[in-house]
């Protein structure tokens, strides 16, 4: 009797599984947050039962790992997706753009890679490796010199804010008649704001 068949179904089960436990899960954070989070009120939702969950994930923080690493993941592969070229601004204004267009059309995983997690909570390789790719195009700038702030870290984070208000009020006021190039627009004032011209003084 050949096995393979019966192997691949089991495999293809347990993948779905996983799957579904993980969509419930986002969806039970983001409306209830890290403090309402359990695993009953998972189980009742996904239609696992809890010594399922517990076994493809091992425990509570074992499967909220796995949730931001996949979502994570997900965000990482779209940004490796970017073209790069030889000049930093075009690629940070590249990577910027990328980053606005996945939270508005996956405003879900979105909302879950901004909640905040414990401070004792260490920073998932993934994560530091979008970090390292984002943070490229910003040192590269800075070595340069041309950094209107001087600082990478300052730099960093008025992007953030600005990345995360166009996001956050995009997904959340949907009726509001946004501009269509509102998010080009906002991009290239901060970059007029943060980036100096070549040979230009601070």
């Amino acid at each position: 009797m050949d096995l393979q068949p019966a192997e691949q179904r089991r495999q293809r089960q347990r993948t779905e599984a996983r799957r579904s436990i993980l969509d419930a899960a986002e969806t039970l954070l983001v409306r209830d947050g890290y403090e309402g989070f359990s695993m009953r009120r998972l189980a009742e939702r996904c239609g696992y039962t809890t010594p399922t969950i517990y076994h493809y994930f091992g425990d509570k923080k074992g499967l909220l790992d796995a949730l931001l690493d996949a979502r994570l993941r997900g965000l990482l592969r779209r940004m490796k997706r970017v073209a790069l070229g030889e000049d930093p601004v075009e690629n940070w204004r590249h990577q910027t753009l990328a980053f606005i267009r996945f939270g508005l059309k996956h405003p879900t995983h979105y909302q879950l890679l901004m909640m905040p997690r414990g401070a004792d909570e260490p920073l998932l390789p993934v994560a530091e490796q979008l970090i390292e790719l984002m943070l490229r195009p910003f040192s590269a700038l800075q070595e340069a010199g041309r950094l209107v702030a001087g600082d990478v870290e300052a730099a960093r984070q008025a992007v953030w804010a600005m990345v995360h208000g166009l996001i956050s009020l995009q997904n959340g006021l949907p009726d509001v008649a946004w501009q269509a190039d509102l998010d080009a627009s906002a991009v290239a004032l901060l970059e007029r704001g943060l980036i100096l011209a070549p040979g230009a003084r601070a």
